[in-house]
């Protein structure tokens, strides 16, 4: 079965890149699955998590504040405005910042929110699969 390759990027560094069975990107349109083999496709990113299943069946997760997702001859690139994977967000300050967040009463369209929001569903997450 082919595979993917997957390179994920932020404005900071370069996070993560491998072998991939699956990507699922959130986008302005809803979510985008890529298996190999998908046609081309570039595409913005929102707010959301970033799901890459990796050839041994494990998970990566990864929070990606917006950016963009191209994929081209079973090569997929992922350059995000910021991104953090699971593993380097720390819940407590997630719900910290969320919590202040909050307390400015405009949750609906704060932005720091939103980080917020995403980064705890995306550590919740990786630690239920774990």
């Amino acid at each position: 079965m082919a595979e993917l390759i997957v390179n994920v990027v932020s404005a900071e560094r370069a996070l993560w890149s491998g072998p991939a069975k699956s990507v699922v990107a959130k986008t302005p349109e809803g979510e985008i699955g890529i298996l190999a083999g998908h046609e081309p496709v570039l595409a913005l990113l929102v707010e959301g998590p970033l799901r890459i299943e990796q050839p041994d069946g494990s998970k990566l997760l990864v929070a990606v504040h917006g950016g963009f997702f191209s994929m081209a001859n079973n090569e997929v690139q992922v350059i995000a405005e910021v991104a953090e994977l699971a593993s380097d967000i720390n819940l407590d300050r997630a719900k910290e910042a969320l919590a202040r967040a909050q307390a400015t009463g405009e949750v609906d369209e704060n932005a720091a929110a939103r980080r917020a929001e995403t980064r705890i569903s995306v550590a919740a997450a990786a630690s239920t699969a774990r």
